[in-house]
């Protein structure tokens, strides 16, 4: 894909106002990846569940996979050029769906045409990457979404508000446990994971959606503790080959929220029977649990709760938290579609959606402080 250089500037263009459908090109969402991709399996049916977006182009990296991915999907238009996608003036959303050492490259080029951006988590490779384009955002003063989906769970939006009115007391401690199916063979699409320096491993994605569920609901980390292992330094390929891998597995951290609260934090990719994902609250009054089938990125997910002695029981979220349209897909297309829905009024001018590179880039610094405090076997403070 061929990319103008990303040059930064101090100039702000006035904002954008989208029409009654914002139309989204994606970059990314490809039909050749064999239904393995995220762009694919998660934004493409998202977009067409919703009435308010228009999947109107697709970008990948060849004339002919642009071309098939974009009447696979739906697309009226279908470049092989980012540059001519992002300059094109019917496309309203540049969405980011390419591996995360793409992420930064795609995204300055994206604002530097002047686009609002949606990009995936995490939104760089490390936290240099996300200052970076958080900063030119701003400076463009330019509309952005990050990946970070979980936030957009009606269940998460509701244990949110709940805690808010006290519904079970001062939070005295929470748990979080995510323990992923671990891959230990890989084909090409996935081999390059294993290195750390791409920013894309199970403390970063999974430990990263799942940790920002909690702050959520929590509010943010002032102090941590961690410990960061990799427990499988070795991979295969599909052909048997040995791959060395420096990416942690294997993520433990404590911390204080700013509210009090003690928490502690396990996030695994294992072998054999992973436990799932499953955030614990207990308050002076009760106790409220969120479970996931899959990550709590997914969804939607499901709420129990109990007051007092009291068994927990489940608890239905209203409707009110549910922005995606009845017959959107769950699992990997729903909180997406969520994000989307809840973000359309501030693309199209009308305030802020607060899922935003700024809170990447807080998230970045988090996953730095855990490296850091890992790396030292010292606590690290973030007030």
């Amino acid at each position: 894909m061929r990319l103008p250089s990303a040059r930064n500037t101090k100039r702000a263009r006035p904002e954008v106002q989208m029409p009654d459908k914002i139309r989204v090109g994606i970059v990314g969402a490809t039909v050749t990846q064999g239904g393995s991709g995220w762009g694919a399996n998660a934004h493409v049916p998202a977009l067409k569940a919703l009435p308010n977006y228009e999947l109107k182009a697709v970008c990948t990296s060849h004339e002919d996979t642009a071309k098939a991915s974009a009447a696979a999907f739906g697309a009226e238009r279908a470049f092989h050029r980012f540059s001519d996608m992002a300059a094109h003036p019917e496309v309203d959303l540049i969405v980011v769906c390419v591996r995360v050492p793409g992420h930064r490259d795609l995204v300055m080029a994206g604002l530097q045409a002047g686009k609002p951006v949606f990009c995936e988590w995490p939104l760089g490779a490390n936290l240099a990457e996300a200052e970076e384009m958080a900063g030119l955002a701003r400076q463009r003063s330019l509309k952005t979404m990050v990946g970070l989906q979980a936030r957009s769970d009606p269940a998460i939006l509701y244990a949110r508000d709940l805690l808010q009115a006290g519904y079970i007391g001062d939070v005295l401690t929470a748990n979080l446990s995510t323990v992923a199916q671990a891959q230990l063979q890989r084909g090409p699409g996935r081999i390059w994971q294993g290195v750390r320096g791409n920013g894309a491993n199970t403390l970063t994605i999974a430990g990263g959606h799942a940790i920002d569920a909690l702050c959520a609901v929590l509010g943010e980390f002032v102090e941590i503790s961690a410990r960061v292992a990799t427990r499988i330094p070795e991979w295969r390929t599909l052909e048997g080959k040995p791959v060395p891998v420096d990416a942690p597995d294997s993520i433990n951290v404590v911390g204080r929220m700013a509210s009090g609260a003690e928490v502690s934090v396990n996030v695994a990719a294992v072998p054999s029977n992973p436990g799932g994902n499953r955030l614990e609250i207990y308050g002076r009054e009760g106790a409220l649990v969120i479970r996931a089938n899959g990550a709590l990125s997914l969804g939607p997910n499901q709420m129990h709760a109990g007051k007092g002695k009291e068994a927990m029981v489940s608890m239905p979220v209203p409707a009110k938290y549910r922005f995606a349209p009845d017959g959107t897909p769950g699992g990997q297309p729903y909180n997406v579609a969520q994000a989307y829905a809840r973000a359309a009024g501030a693309l199209r001018g009308g305030g802020s959606f607060d899922v935003d590179f700024n809170l990447a880039v807080q998230r970045h610094q988090l996953i730095d402080a855990i490296e850091r405090s890992a790396a030292t076997g010292r606590s690290v403070r973030l007030d």
